[in-house]
């Protein structure tokens, strides 16, 4: 398992159709392919307004900062994000989001439904090792992470995707806290059968 490092703060900042906010995409894959398998970004929400739908697409929403977003769809569904509490969704949703103390950030995760499955948790200092075959992203929260036996550390809006292709024969890493206070997200995306 390879990784690929990224840093949140130089990644493009795509805005919203609808002016809402702005999206930072880290990873679309397989990459240049016009249906992803898989995708993560960090959005950047500045006002209230509509997600966009993505039919046949399950997503994973988690607050990295910010007082709170209510997500609705009359009848449907109807949950406030937390910073640091994953929530799944389905992409076919047509929610609405309201700011509960103004602008606020997000990582989503976005999988194809029947190729993947998502799952996001909290990691508070201990080492994450991705299971052989599995898609991934680790996002750092706070502190300081390695990645594999990369000297120079991740801090906060850095982190680490993966592929998990079954060809990568290369030995397996993972990422291990260097601080006491390492605090991450760690996306692990499962190929379905």
């Amino acid at each position: 398992m390879h990784h690929h490092r990224f840093d949140v703060e130089t990644l493009t900042a795509g805005r919203w159709r609808n002016g809402g906010g702005a999206t930072r995409e880290i990873v679309s894959w397989p990459a240049g392919a016009e249906e992803f398998q898989w995708r993560a970004s960090v959005a950047d929400i500045d006002g209230d307004g509509p997600f966009s739908a993505f039919p046949g697409i399950d997503r994973t929403f988690t607050l990295l900062s910010g007082d709170g977003v209510r997500l609705t769809e009359p009848g449907a569904y109807d949950r406030t994000a937390r910073v640091g509490e994953p929530l799944e969704f389905a992409g076919d949703l047509e929610l609405a989001a309201e700011l509960r103390g103004g602008a606020c950030r997000a990582l989503n995760i976005m999988v194809r439904r029947g190729l993947r499955s998502a799952r996001v948790e909290r990691v508070d200092g201990r080492p994450v090792t991705p299971p052989r075959g599995h898609a991934g992203v680790l996002y750092v929260l706070q502190g300081r992470w390695r990645a594999g036996a990369e000297t120079r550390p991740l801090t906060a809006g850095q982190g680490g995707w993966w592929t998990g292709d079954p060809g990568d024969d290369e030995p397996e890493e993972g990422f291990a806290p260097l601080s006491p206070d390492a605090v991450a997200l760690w996306a692990d995306l499962a190929p379905q059968e």
